[in-house]
Parts: C-alpha cells; structure tokens; sequence
C-alpha cells in the first residue's frame, strides 16, 4: 500500500530543492553564486548625490541585471572614467570578488571615489586600451565598456588588438558587454569624436572579427525620438539613444 505520507514528504523536498535553485546562478566559471539584489544595492544609503542623479539616465539596476554579474565574479571595467559603473559592479561582485578598473590616464574623480569602503576590491589599472588587462587578471568573467568605445575610435589605439586582448583575458563562457550612444546606419567612424556616438553596425563587425558571439540585447536605454546625429553635448542629460549588447566567448 502506498505511503501518502511518503509522498507528501518527497513533494516537499522537491519544492524545497527547486527555491534553493531558482535563488543561484551558475557562474561561467561552473560555481554557483547568489544572485544580488540590484535594487537594494542601487539603493545603498553610501551612494553619493552625484551617482544617484546619474542613475535617472543611467539606469543602474537594468544595467547590472543586463550584465548578468554575481557576487564572486572577477570584472574589467574598460574605460572606467570617474567609477560610476566601476562601483556598481564593485558592490555586486562583493568582497570575494574583484573588478579591475582599467583608464588610459590617471583620473582625479576615480582617484576619491577609490577611497569610499565600497571600492575596497576594485583595482585601479592605468594601462593602454589595447593592452588593458594587468597580468593577473585572467579568466575573467565579465568585461564592461560602458559609453565609451566610441572615444576609442578617435584615439591612437588598435581596435582589432584591443578586442582580441579583450577575448583572450576572458575565461570560456565569460562576457563582453559594451553599451553606447547610437549614430545613425552609415555614418562613419569620425562621429566618434564629433558626436560622441558610433554607429551599432561598425561595433558589431569590430567586436565579432575577434571571435565573439552575440548573445543578447536590450533596448532600456533605448530612446526612439533620439535622431541620433546630435552631439551628445547637445543633448538634454545626455538621455541619448543607446544599444546594449551582450557576447560571449564560445
């Protein structure tokens, strides 16, 4: 005769296993890591004044939510300017992970940003765009360049090396996210440095010539009534329209 009893109690375990595993992702690294809580992290009272009017266009919680980053990870943050993105990743990684800030120069307002608590594991790397990983950041699990490739393209850098290096510093599995201001389909590479914009074509081809594959998209920063060939100086809060992709090294 059947145990309902029995059956009750394997029902409830079952359950119990599917909560503990909805709660954890896998990380590309094969280890498990919970899931931050994006909101209560954008909303850390430590934050500054200056960040969280940022956050009105630069919309923080989709943006980590995009990346996919989990507690653990390790992280470079290309172009990390000030260290708006940088700390963000900061608090999501937490303290058994690292982000690695790369700037080509050294930065006065990332400089005092480094000294808040929440920058305890990030790492300040003044290094070339096309060699921007210091020695001991491999296998990484997520690379970030956040409104700023565009700047690359008017500088004296090697975009191809800089992509490859960025594929190589990459563990099996880990991501590339770059997020820019968009230019209108057929406009060349000096929008770069006249609008502060690129078009999403060109990044693409760029970016896939060293190996990646897209993996996804998103359209929350996306701004349709954005012509897309204003300089982003004259746009009002810099609300532009911006494209999100997420690669992968296979």
């Amino acid at each position: 005769m059947k145990n309902p009893f029995r059956s009750k109690r394997w029902i409830v375990t079952g359950l119990l296993c599917a909560a503990f595993v909805t709660g954890y992702a896998a990380t590309p690294g094969g280890t498990s890591a919970a899931s931050p809580d994006f909101r209560a992290l954008v909303a850390s009272p430590d934050r500054s004044e200056a960040d969280r009017k940022a956050d009105e266009r630069r919309k923080p919680e989709q943006l980590l939510a995009f990346t996919g980053v989990r507690a653990g990870m390790k992280v470079l943050d290309i172009g990390a300017g000030g260290g708006y993105t940088t700390e963000l990743l900061a608090r999501a990684v937490g303290p058994q992970g690292v982000v690695y800030a790369q700037n080509g120069k050294p930065r006065d307002a990332f400089d005092e940003r480094m000294k808040k608590p929440a920058m305890k594991n990030v790492v300040a790397a003044i290094r070339p765009f096309d060699d921007p990983a210091p020695p001991e950041a491999k296998d990484l699990d997520l690379i970030a360049v956040i409104l700023f490739y565009h700047d690359i393209t008017y500088m004296p850098v090697d975009r191809a090396k800089m992509n490859r290096r960025f594929f190589e510093a990459l563990k099996p599995g880990g991501h590339l996210i770059v997020i820019d201001h968009s230019a209108k389909a057929g406009a060349g590479p000096e929008v770069g440095k006249t609008l502060h914009r690129i078009e999403e074509a060109q990044l693409r081809r760029e970016v896939e010539a060293a190996g990646f594959k897209l993996e996804a998209q998103s359209g929350f920063l996306r701004d349709p009534g954005d012509p897309r060939d204003v300089p982003l100086r004259e746009v009002s809060n810099m609300a532009t329209d911006r494209f999100a992709l997420k690669y992968v090294k296979p």
